[in-house]
């Protein structure tokens, strides 16, 4: 069984690479089984970039196949924010509360649905140890709710409305949200990439 390492010390993010890459064969590890790990800044302008910068970094580290992700939430009215400020939007102590607070204030005066429209974009980059790396990107259509709805997911789900589902992601349960998320279309994509290489 081929090791293959996801660049992310969040479970959330681990089980879904795992639902998808197990059954191709591969045993799939994360940072968090290597506590050492090094902490690789993202300074790049773009998700593709940052994730670039991850995968690489540990790819050489460890000398192991890996897949790094970047992904965030833009907002048409905003100008593509927060995008690759998503996690620290509303200060660098990631908290999600305070993100959707501030999105929330930004968008108070905007009150058509249509004109709330955003997307979650999500780039994985994956990179073997001596060649190319290369990089999907996958995305998710919808709209930015007026106040916060449903109990599930992290990050800005409870305000996000799919666009086809007219619920938010926070609305859905593990199994529908890893079937039309950003994370998941993008990995659809990664697949074909691991199986040509």
């Amino acid at each position: 069984m081929r090791e293959i390492i996801i660049a992310t010390k969040n479970q959330g993010k681990v089980k879904e690479f795992e639902s998808l890459l197990k059954p191709m064969g591969f045993r799939v590890q994360s940072l968090l089984d290597y506590p050492l790990s090094i902490d690789v800044e993202e300074t790049g302008t773009t998700f593709e970039e940052n994730a670039i910068l991850k995968a690489e970094a540990i790819a050489k580290a460890y000398n192991r196949v890996t897949i790094a992700d970047d992904s965030g939430l833009m907002i048409d009215h905003l100008g593509g924010k927060p995008g690759i400020y998503s996690a620290r939007y509303a200060g660098l102590d990631k908290n999600d509360e305070a993100n959707m607070e501030k999105v929330l204030e930004e968008l108070a005066a905007v009150e058509a649905l249509e004109d709330r429209s955003a997307r979650f974009a999500c780039a994985l980059a994956y990179s073997r140890p001596g060649q190319m790396t290369k990089t999907v990107v996958g995305t998710c259509e919808g709209f930015i709710a007026h106040e916060p709805i449903g109990e599930n997911g992290f990050g800005y789900d409870p305000i996000f409305i799919v666009r086809d589902l007219h619920k938010t992601m926070a609305q859905l349960s593990k199994e529908e949200k890893n079937k039309i998320s950003h994370r998941a279309n993008a990995l659809k994509k990664l697949i074909d990439v691991i199986t040509e290489s």
